[in-house]
């Protein structure tokens, strides 16, 4: 959420996903900065190290490898009736918020987008875009934590403490709801407003001519699609998979009989 500069770009988006992934950690990445994200298994891919969030793969934020600490095993869920409730959504309650380190920020990314009826890959991506998972991070022009919020957006959207995480999450996944809501669900107009400031897009009637907001649109959308295509190539090997063992099946291999046999050519009636 910067001012930026002029410049020009191009993406490509797929279809928004509203839903919320399940998370079934096996290992928590200890961050230096003290929080940390549970996540199923990792890999180190160059500088970034890649945190799969679920078993099967489709879901995953890349992570700079410099930024964790180490690596220890995830915690034993408590049984569904010691969870606490889903928090609450209101200005007022968002205020009370306490700051204090969370434990989990897939956890948090995950409970925001469903409150917010986001799909959490989408949220992960803008936080990348925006701070690269520092939840200290500061622009140069001052936006603030995680999703970088302005101090005059996070006290509209009653974020008393930005560099708190779970209150900045909460405030921008809200916000970027609100600028969704507000372009139609237009994802391209929503996140150049996320950037640039709704003034601009609708000064401009679309994407600012700015470089530094098309190529932060770009980044975002590219880490999206990427997502959702290792969750299309997930579901159809997962699919696949299950047509091979349907097929495997010994009823699959059922002989046929005089009941289930097909009749190729039609027969003649005996008189």
């Amino acid at each position: 959420m910067k001012h930026v500069g002029a410049g020009r770009g191009t993406w490509i988006i797929t279809v928004l996903v509203v839903t919320v992934l399940p998370c079934l950690a096996s290992e928590v990445a200890v961050l230096k900065n003290g929080f940390s994200i549970q996540h199923s298994r990792h890999e180190v891919l160059g500088s970034v190290t890649r945190l799969y969030v679920n078993a099967d793969g489709a879901s995953f934020v890349d992570v700079p490898t410099t930024e964790i600490d180490h690596f220890e095993g995830a915690p034993e869920e408590p049984p569904p009736s010691s969870r606490p409730s889903a928090a609450p959504t209101s200005t007022k309650q968002l205020r009370e918020f306490p700051a204090h380190p969370v434990t989990d920020l897939s956890t948090v990314v995950n409970e925001a987008s469903g409150r917010y009826r986001l799909d959490p890959d989408l949220v992960n991506s803008v936080i990348k875009a925006e701070s690269g998972f520092n939840v200290r991070a500061v622009s140069p022009k001052g936006a603030q934590g995680l999703m970088q919020l302005m101090p005059g957006t996070a006290s509209q959207l009653g974020v008393p403490n930005a560099f708190d995480a779970q209150a900045n999450i909460e405030g921008g996944t809200k916000y970027l709801r609100e600028l969704l809501e507000r372009y139609n669900f237009d994802l391209i107009k929503a996140l150049a407003a996320y950037n640039a400031g709704p003034q601009r897009v609708e000064h401009f009637g679309g994407v600012p001519p700015y470089y530094e907001t098309r190529a932060y649109v770009a980044r975002v959308v590219r880490d999206f699609n990427k997502k959702k295509v290792a969750q299309e190539k997930a579901g159809t090997a997962a699919k696949k998979a299950a047509d091979q063992k349907k097929k495997a099946s010994p009823a699959a291999r059922t002989p046929l009989t005089s009941k289930n046999t097909v009749r190729t050519k039609a027969s003649t009636p005996s008189k």
